[in-house]
């Protein structure tokens, strides 16, 4: 992600650690789209551990900071973060429009078919022109079934009948692609608070999840973006798109750090195996080479 490979040349460029080698390395954090608040926090945080430990080369910070941001990156347990995928679960899917949120439904629906999962799509945006058919394709590619309604109609009522028919069919994850307006904030807090009411009268038993996709290469509008659907709905993790683009990366580190919600998946490019888990380790690595 060479943005922060370049940290690495930075720490070898100093010969000690003063006031200006980590108001440098501050500044390189921000520019990374680490945030100014997750950037101060980890600066205090390397601080304590180079006093703390009496280190005194430049080059040693290197790793520090790598392990500060994978600390900062593991705020649940995995088994617990996952959890949803042992359905029967419903994962409704949030995000602005053109962040590749139904792209990322389908991707999914792929994934977990391939596992034996027995997986149900339903195309609650109903608000975006061609979101309806945009999942049709993803639902033949992925070879699972879709539920749908029309263009303009009631997302609510399109949710309704996609949890009837995901109860009939002893589904394991239905996979709800939802409206991804957030000019209008009132009308999609009560979309959102109704299709949530739906699926807590209509299937109770069922875990429930609500990711936020963002992209990536937007950098602090992603956080904004995900604090507005915060606001709107109970967001337990988000989809990062785009990381395999312009995206400097260390925006992942700054919803985790900041908004305490955890990065589910990370999609790396644009072909059907392209989404992934996240892991933190593997991520901040690469983030360095």
């Amino acid at each position: 992600m060479g943005f922060f490979s370049k940290l690495t040349s930075f720490f070898t460029g100093y010969k000690e650690i003063d006031a200006e080698f980590y108001e440098e390395l501050e500044e390189q954090l921000v520019m990374g789209d680490v945030g100014i608040a997750a950037t101060e926090e980890l600066i205090e945080e390397l601080k304590d551990k180079v006093k703390a430990n009496k280190i005194s080369e430049p080059e040693k910070c290197r790793e520090l900071l790598m392990t500060g941001m994978k600390e900062a990156l593991r705020i649940q347990d995995p088994g617990v973060l996952y959890d949803f995928e042992q359905g029967p679960s419903i994962v409704l899917f949030v995000g602005v429009n053109g962040v590749g949120k139904t792209t990322t439904v389908g991707k999914l629906a792929k994934i977990y078919k391939d596992q034996g999962k027995k997986v149900l799509l339903s195309a609650a945006d109903t608000f975006r022109a061609a979101a309806i058919e945009q999942l049709e394709v993803w639902s033949e590619r992925a070879g699972v079934d879709i539920i749908k309604g029309r263009e303009g109609g009631d997302p609510g009522a399109v949710i309704f009948d996609s949890v009837k028919a995901a109860k009939a069919r002893n589904t394991d994850l239905l996979l709800c692609d939802t409206a991804g307006r957030l000019h209008n904030k009132s009308n999609l807090m009560n979309e959102l608070k109704k299709i949530n009411t739906i699926i807590k009268s209509e299937y109770p038993e069922a875990k429930k999840e609500t990711l936020v996709v963002v992209d990536a290469t937007t950098g602090q509008n992603a956080m904004n973006q995900t604090r507005e659907f915060m606001a709107c709905t109970d967001v337990t993790g988000i989809v990062l798109t785009k990381l395999d683009g312009s995206a400097k990366g260390g925006i992942a580190i700054a919803i985790e750090k900041e908004l305490k919600v955890p990065v589910k998946f990370v999609g790396m490019g644009e072909g059907i195996t392209d989404l992934k888990r996240f892991d933190p380790d593997s991520f901040v690595d690469s983030l360095f080479t």
